[in-house]
Formats: structure tokens, sequence, C-alpha cells
């Protein structure tokens, strides 16, 4: 029953509410950057991956997935992937399709259920990496993505891949995007939807007739955004469609590898529904753990972060089956 009952995070007497905790990272905290070898990985679609890699020889190694409009450079992104070298770990931190600094190829680009992408990610690694065990982390829609990856494939899931944790995630996607329509929330709805309407509109310039970019400025919640181009441009039904199928919440119950999901209950972006409880009382592999404190991948102020450290922990311990 691996519901985990306290967490150890306690953020400092200065860093108080979600929203501050979600922000401060973003505005105050600097990271260098570790992962800097870039490689590119040609699909067979005719479209790229922008990996970024630290190390070329350890027997672990860890893949990164960011967050929605995020990057492999992303400050939380960075602070992990140093907080696993320091331990002994490679790290592969990938960009998804369009999120490395150039448009991608396709009229489609990423979503919150794109395994695929990571799958092919993770099989490139097998072939280049002498790795002999892979453990995954994810930030936010990259979270999603971690678990639902391992969801998807249950107990046939490659031995190679050891564990999984994943931070700040919206497993529930209708939810999230309810959340984000309240008043308090719009600054982080506006901070998304700015960069991805930029991003439709240049790709309508590279595929005239593919995109309807009318009156694009106008859409402002991700009911309008992924029900015009999300939804039609990835093959769902609407944006309703997308949200249920992309949302991880859907497999945990299938997850059969030590896995850690950490969601704080403070997030300003999460619902109700992306704390899934009775799936971590039922599972002997899927842990959960609700902090009362942290925002949206925050868990820290200055030095290694919380969820640095606590990752390390679970993936680095001896003792989960």
């Amino acid at each position: 029953m691996p519901l985990i009952p306290e967490s150890t995070y306690r953020p400092p007497s200065w860093l108080r509410g979600g929203h501050w905790q979600t922000v401060h990272p973003v505005l105050f905290r600097r990271v260098e950057k570790v992962t800097t070898r870039r490689e590119r990985l040609e699909l067979d679609d005719g479209d790229f991956l922008d990996l970024d890699w630290s190390g070329n020889s350890a027997d672990k190694l860890a893949v990164i997935s960011h967050g929605l409009e995020g990057s492999s450079q992303a400050t939380y992104v960075q602070g992990m992937a140093k907080a696993f070298i320091k331990r002994g770990w490679d790290v592969l931190a990938w960009n998804m399709r369009g999120c490395s600094g150039e448009l991608n190829r396709l009229p489609s680009f990423y979503h919150s259920g794109k395994t695929e992408d990571l799958d092919l990610v993770i099989r490139h690694a097998q072939k280049v990496h002498p790795a002999n065990s892979i453990d995954l982390i994810g930030f936010s829609l990259g979270g999603n993505l971690t678990l639902k990856y391992v969801g998807e494939r249950g107990k046939d899931i490659d031995p190679m891949i050891r564990r999984a944790v994943a931070f700040s995630v919206p497993c529930e996607l209708s939810c999230c995007s309810r959340t984000l329509e309240e008043k308090a929330n719009r600054l982080y709805m506006e901070r998304f939807l700015k960069t991805l309407r930029r991003k439709v509109v240049e790709k309508e310039r590279v595929f005239p007739g593919e995109l309807d970019v009318g009156r694009v400025e106008g859409i402002r919640t991700f009911a309008g955004f992924d029900g015009r181009f999300t939804a039609p441009l990835h093959g769902f039904r609407d944006a309703e469609d997308y949200w249920n199928r992309s949302s991880c919440r859907r497999v945990l119950a299938n997850i059969a590898i030590p896995s850690l999901l950490v969601n704080a209950a403070n997030d300003p972006i999460l619902g109700a529904d992306c704390y899934p409880e009775e799936e971590a009382r039922s599972s002997s592999k899927f842990h959960f753990e609700i902090p009362k404190n942290g925002g949206h991948c925050g868990f820290g102020a200055g030095g290694e972060y919380w969820s640095e450290s606590r990752a390390v922990q679970f993936l680095g311990s001896a003792q989960l089956g």
C-alpha cells in the first residue's frame, strides 16, 4: 500500500503559498547547464528530436522529460540532471518536438500523451549508451508522459527500465484545464498559451492551409487551443477526447515497476482529480506522495532542491521491489 502518509518536504519559512513556491524557482533559481552534448535523432516520419546528454560511460542512465513548453535546458531539468550526475548516473534530457529552439518539420508537434516519442528516445539510448539500467524522470506534462508510458506497458515493460519518478503531474487533464481557467491561475494559462499560439502561427507559414490560425490571439483556454489545434493535428476527436485518452491516471493501476508520483497539495495548476490516492493504496509498485507544500515544480529554495534529493533517494534505493 505505497501511499506515503507523510512527506519530508518543508519549505523555508519565507517561502509560503503555492503560487510563490511555483514562481520563485522560475524567477530566481540559476543552475549551470550540465547536459551539454547535443545529438539530433532523425525520425522515420521525417521529423527529429534533439537530445542533450551528459556522460557516456556510466552503468546507470536517467532519462528526463520536461514540462509543457519547457525544454531540456529548463532550470528544473538541469537541477535534476546535476543531482543525478553527482551520484554517478549519466543523463539524457530530451526535447519534445518543437521545444529545442527550432520548429519541428511536421504540422503536428507534441502533446501530453505522445508516449511513442519517449519510446523512440529510450530505444535510441539503448543502442548508443552502455548503461545496463534506465530510470525515467518527468515533470508536469513530461511526468504524465512518463507515468503513462510505464502504465501502458505494464508487466511487458522492457526489463532495462528499472524505475520512474514524476513531479507535479496533471494526471487528469480535463480537471487541470478547468483549474487553469480559474481567475487566480490565468497567469499560468496565458504563459503557456502565449508560446503555443506563436508556434501554430509559425507552423501555418510553413504549412499554409493546414492550421486554422484565424483569431488565434483570442484563444484564452486550453479547451480552445486543444480543440482547434492539438486534437485535430494528432488524431483526436476533440479536446475532451484528447484529455481523456492522454491522461496517465487511466493506466496507473497497470504500473509494474517501482514508480513515484509527487504532487503538492497546494499546487495551483492541479485539480482535485490529480491526486490518485486509491490507485496507490491498491498498488504494490505505484507510490504516491503528497507534500503539503511545493507548488508546481517547486520543492526548494537554494542549493539542491528537495525534489532532486527525493528522486535520487527513490531511484537509488536498493530496498524497493
